[in-house]
């Protein structure tokens, strides 16, 4: 059983710099004013939670495809670790924390899982599950639909190493329908 403050060994094909690196892309892009202020996310506590929700989902989504399970647990570890440290700088009790995780964990699957499903079921299912879950308004969701499948799309051209390394960009996110070309691994590689 894995007690849930025991630390993990990080994992041999992705030191804990690298976990870091990928999880600070994740936040990069989740806090990209275009979010805000085209796609109309709320630039709220809750507002910022849903895209990085979002954005760990479509990484965490391609590193268990990749079969790098270690590496996908140490980075939501990472993202557990943050959240943990966030309440407490907003001054949220040391008895409330572990009630707050909780809720931030059952968020966060109820998103994944909605995500996964309205992955495979179409582009307005994903605009649906988009406008209700980050809060986009109807008419900017398909938008941001438009930019999942493109990142989704571009994750799953990136091979292991190079996505475990972290030697990967996310794609421009553009004012709404401005949507750069798709491109090969070697596009979004640094």
């Amino acid at each position: 059983m894995l007690w849930p403050f025991a630390r993990r060994k990080t994992p041999p094909d992705a030191g804990a710099a690298t976990i870091e690196a990928i999880y600070g892309m994740i936040v990069a892009q989740a806090r990209r004013p275009v979010f805000y202020a085209a796609y109309r996310v709320p630039d709220t506590v809750n507002g910022r939670f849903d895209l990085l929700v979002l954005h760990l989902w479509m990484v965490l989504r391609r590193l268990r495809a990749l079969g790098a399970d270690d590496v996908a647990q140490h980075l939501f570890d990472r993202f557990c670790d943050d959240l943990d440290a966030n309440l407490r700088e907003m001054g949220v009790g040391d008895l409330s924390v572990p009630k707050r995780m909780t809720k931030f964990g059952e968020a966060f699957y109820g998103r994944s899982a909605a995500y996964d499903a309205a992955l495979g079921a179409g582009d307005e299912q994903l605009a649906a599950a988009l406008a209700r879950n980050v809060c986009v308004d109807e008419g900017t969701a398909p938008a941001l639909a438009r930019y999942v499948r493109q990142t989704v799309a571009m994750l799953d051209a990136i091979s292991r190493e190079t996505l475990v390394a972290g030697a990967w960009q996310f794609p421009h996110v553009g004012e709404l329908d401005e949507m750069p070309a798709e491109g090969s691994d070697d596009e979004y590689a640094r």
